[in-house]
């Protein structure tokens, strides 16, 4: 009688690449989410003292370069194999993130965390409104929105001003691209290579700026500062948010991000002492209800 039993050097399946389309629980992604707001927020306000001491600028470059070249040693993208359909998704995900990170953390330097944060979550947000198909989906926006404003009032009174407005907006702008793109890299490439490859074209994209400010002029400790803040920021949450887009509508991460401004006055409050207020706290019920909502909804 023949031995049907295979040989170890005939079972490929346990060899395959994982396929990281495959359908996570709700709960799950929103997890996935959750955990990459927090390396964000906490990076964005961990990063202000390296950004005092060294320069915004530089200190986006060595960030990004620090993150593209990690991940390129690990997922080594096959340059040679992407089509250009590959390379314009990537490209564009690329200088979405550039842009984003660049007024982001500019607009950090004029005002608080929580206040740009919130003001650049309206590209999210935008995104959740356009993708909405439903009269019924618009609930938690338009509750998101009610929130938002409140985050934006101290004991002062509403703070901000005109040039960090326009740069947060323009994170907004950039965050909402982002999102898009991201889902749509997502799809096409097999697991972390289109992240890869976009952070590369996002670090050569902020290189001018970078040398501009400091030219090639890097000391040690900046190095090891951004070494260690790239893997808070951009390297592990686009990592978690390019896997959560492949099994989450763009409209419904839109949505689940709106807990961003909360954590991002968070962040500023622990790291930074930027104290919130009582109505900055009612804003913050309003957002998590919504992010909330929206994990409820999706079941």
């Amino acid at each position: 009688m023949q031995n049907h039993r295979q040989s170890p050097l005939r079972t490929p399946l346990i060899c395959k690449r994982p396929d990281l389309r495959r359908p996570y629980p709700v709960g799950g992604t929103a997890l996935l989410g959750l955990l990459s707001m927090l390396c964000v927020q906490f990076g964005v306000a961990l990063s202000v003292p390296t950004m005092d001491a060294f320069g915004t600028f530089s200190t986006i470059w060595l960030r990004l370069a620090w993150a593209a070249v990690i991940l390129g040693l690990i997922v080594r993208p096959k340059l040679h194999r992407y089509s250009r359909t590959h390379w314009v998704a990537a490209g564009a995900l690329g200088i979405a993130m550039a842009g984003m990170t660049l007024c982001l953390f500019s607009a950090i330097k004029r005002i608080p965390v929580g206040l740009t944060v919130t003001i650049a979550f309206l590209g999210p947000l935008t995104v959740a409104t356009i993708s909405a198909r439903r009269l019924r989906t618009l609930l938690w926006p338009l509750l998101a929105v009610a929130g938002v404003p409140l985050l934006a009032h101290d004991h002062a009174g509403w703070i901000g001003d005109p040039i960090a407005t326009l740069l947060a907006v323009g994170a907004a702008a950039g965050w909402g691209s982002y999102i898009v793109l991201m889902k749509k890299t997502g799809t096409l490439f097999n697991g972390l290579e289109g992240l890869s490859i976009s952070l590369i074209v996002a670090a050569l994209a902020v290189t001018p700026f970078g040398i501009a400010e400091h030219r090639l002029h890097v000391l040690l400790p900046q190095l090891a500062a951004t070494a260690g803040l790239s893997l808070l920021v951009p390297l592990l949450p686009y990592a978690l948010e390019m896997v959560a887009l492949r099994h989450m509508p763009a409209a419904s991460f839109g949505i689940l991000m709106s807990l961003e401004p909360a954590i991002g006055a968070l962040a500023g409050f622990v790291v930074l002492d930027q104290a919130m207020t009582a109505l900055q706290f009612a804003g913050t019920v309003l957002v998590v209800s919504a992010s909330l909502g929206v994990i409820v909804t999706s079941r």
